[in-house]
């Protein structure tokens, strides 16, 4: 049997609240050639969508962090891939597909921050407060969700689901080549 799943954000829905972020974006960046920081891998789909929705000069490029710890627990910071771009002076966006216990987050902000950046701020596509364990300010947030895993829009399971439109909620998280794709009828 297959793993569980129930949309939480539809592909429609979610297209006019990347909108909206774009336009507020544009209203707040008015007049600078921002660079937008992709946290890879899971916030591809919402970086390509986003940038696409900001009618301004901008530069995009790409952090990956992973952590030392055991599990879920924070660890030792490890940098997988480091920013080919300049930062000092910049003004920098951070792009984040959720914001969980804000362990990654805050490890971007502190990395990124020791670079002199002129200012630096995070745009996330889903919060999820109840599960913060770390101190971060989300300058633009998309969706508040509840506790639940979701998969979809570049969140993953075990390397699986980036490519649903949706966002949905994976309540069994089992093995995921056997799990049932929903039906987007």
């Amino acid at each position: 049997m297959g793993d569980s799943m129930e949309v939480i954000l539809d592909a429609p829905a979610i297209a006019r609240r990347v909108a909206e972020l774009g336009e507020r974006l544009c209203a707040d960046y008015r007049g600078l050639t921002p660079l937008f920081v992709g946290m890879l891998k899971g916030s591809f789909v919402f970086m390509a969508d986003l940038v696409r929705k900001v009618d301004l000069p901008l530069e995009v490029d790409f952090l990956a962090l992973a952590s030392y710890g055991q599990g879920t627990s924070p660890g030792r910071l490890r940098i997988l891939k480091d920013l080919a771009t300049e930062v000092a002076g910049r003004d920098v966006l951070i792009v984040e597909d959720i914001c969980d216990t804000g362990h990654s987050l805050k490890a971007a902000l502190q990395l990124i921050g020791g670079r002199s950046p002129a200012s630096l701020r995070t745009c996330v596509l889903l919060d999820k407060p109840s599960r913060r364990e770390a101190e971060v300010l989300l300058d633009y947030v998309g969706f508040e969700i509840p506790d639940r895993f979701v998969v979809g829009y570049g969140l993953d399971h075990a390397e699986k689901y980036r490519n649903l439109p949706d966002v949905v909620a994976l309540d069994s998280p089992g093995d995921p080549n056997r799990a049932g794709i929903p039906d987007r009828g």
